[in-house]
């Protein structure tokens, strides 16, 4: 895989060294032919011209052969051909070829290292290269081709932290970053890596121009984009979907999807199941498609803890009762514990369970959406606040004028009295203060 630059040390003039290439091809290709025919006959009468680029040519075209080169002299054989690449002043024109038989040809190797040694030799290129050379970025395509092919995706992970660095060397346009984000979307895929792999299909739509939000290719990914969250289990966050320009187009191509999707972003449980009630023919439709298919299961689980962390984020009192919940998410009440335990585990909301009290005691709770409705219940509370704190300061002035105007001894008296209100008011003070991180 890419990492310090590498350095070849192969000695010898370009003529002779391009001779011995040749004969190999030739000895690879078809072991018990003669001198004189194969690569070599067209070759040396280039080099006898001084033709090298043409020569460099005849052996990148027949270098697939390579692919079936004896194991241990596999690597060898690669490094002599990069080596007289690299001398040519058209290296850019021959390294292509190169990584398209490395990526799409298998490697003829009886222990099964092919894709190892593919990408030992691929990353040879890479790193071989300066690193504004946009070669690199083709080469890296055939690394993310082998890796996808071979499932060897915990070679490439470690490599994924340099892809922006990279793509600002490059200085690769929209076109080409969506491809190489797809490409690792697809990678990522393959190897079961859900989440990497939804990333990375957002990063691709977010490439996607404004002026081109309703296009095919822009209605595909954000398709795409929206099933992967959808129906990922540990995905409850839609506001990075929702605010795309290409995800809001498909309310005019496919409303059903796209309602489905305002549903998990900020409805409950109860619009889940009227949804799927007049939409049952669509549900069933979806259920059984080939390539993502609606996962009723997984939907239902989500909406279910997404209703839960509506009514924690919700409810002025700090503390949802047993009932009330076993209520919103349709369960019997002996499951609810089960149910909040979840939700804390998905990250949703802190907080505690009282079990004598039959009470869900909230420390915290995240709002999933943030609109006119959420400011107005902030106002809300804001007023509570404010109506507690003139009540705190209506006693503390109460009491202070009682201790000016009274005796010594009540002085005291009431001088503890309003000590003991004073903490009284600094509690609160704690109170507002935890609620206000809220």
């Amino acid at each position: 895989m890419p990492g310090p630059a590498n350095t070849l040390v192969i000695e010898g003039p370009f003529e002779e060294l391009a001779e011995e290439l040749a004969q190999y091809i030739d000895k690879v290709k078809t072991p018990n032919a003669e001198d004189g025919q194969g690569v070599h006959a067209v070759v040396m009468p280039l080099l006898e011209r001084n033709q090298k680029d043409e020569a460099l040519k005849r052996l990148v075209t027949a270098s697939a052969v390579l692919n079936s080169a004896p194991e241990k002299e596999f690597i060898a054989a690669y490094n002599l051909l990069i080596h007289l690449i690299r001398q040519s002043p058209n290296l850019n024109m021959f390294l292509p070829r190169v990584c398209q038989n490395l990526s799409n040809s298998p490697i003829n190797s009886p222990s099964a290292n092919g894709p190892g040694m593919a990408l030992s030799t691929l990353s040879t290129i890479f790193n071989l290269l300066q690193p504004d050379n946009d070669v690199r970025y083709h080469v890296f395509l055939a690394i993310l081709s082998v890796v996808k092919r071979s499932g060897l995706y915990e070679v490439l992970r470690p490599q994924l932290k340099n892809v922006d660095r990279w793509i600002a060397e490059w200085e690769s346009d929209e076109d080409e970053q969506r491809k190489l984000f797809l490409e690792v979307a697809d990678v990522a895929t393959e190897a079961g890596e859900e989440e990497e792999a939804y990333n990375y299909l957002l990063r691709a739509l977010r490439t996607l121009p404004a002026n081109e939000s309703s296009s095919d290719e822009s209605r595909t990914l954000a398709l795409r984009a929206l099933k992967s969250a959808l129906l990922h289990p540990t995905h409850f966050d839609f506001q990075d979907l929702t605010s795309l320009d290409s995800i809001q187009a498909l309310h005019r191509s496919d409303g059903t999807w796209f309602e489905l999707l305002e549903i998990l972003n900020a409805g409950q449980l109860e619009d889940y199941e009227n949804f799927r009630q007049e939409n049952k023919t669509w549900f069933d439709e979806q259920e059984k498609a080939e390539d993502v298919p609606l996962d009723h299961a997984v939907l239902h689980r989500k909406i279910q803890l997404l209703t839960l962390a509506s009514l924690a984020s919700s409810t002025p009192s700090r503390s949802l009762s047993y009932s009330s919940i076993a209520t919103a998410l349709q369960i019997p009440s002996e499951e609810v514990e089960v149910w909040v335990i979840d939700v804390i585990r998905a990250g949703l909301v802190e907080g505690k369970l009282s079990q004598l009290n039959q009470q869900f005691l909230i420390h915290r709770a995240t709002y999933r959406v943030f609109g006119e409705r959420q400011w107005r219940e902030v106002a809300s509370r804001l007023d509570t606040w404010r109506e507690a704190l003139r009540g705190v300061l209506g006693v503390v002035k109460r009491e202070r004028e009682a201790m000016e105007g009274g005796s010594g001894g009540d002085g005291r008296s009431m001088g503890h009295g309003g000590m003991g209100m004073g903490r009284g008011g600094r509690g609160m003070g704690r109170e507002m203060a935890e609620m206000g991180l809220d």
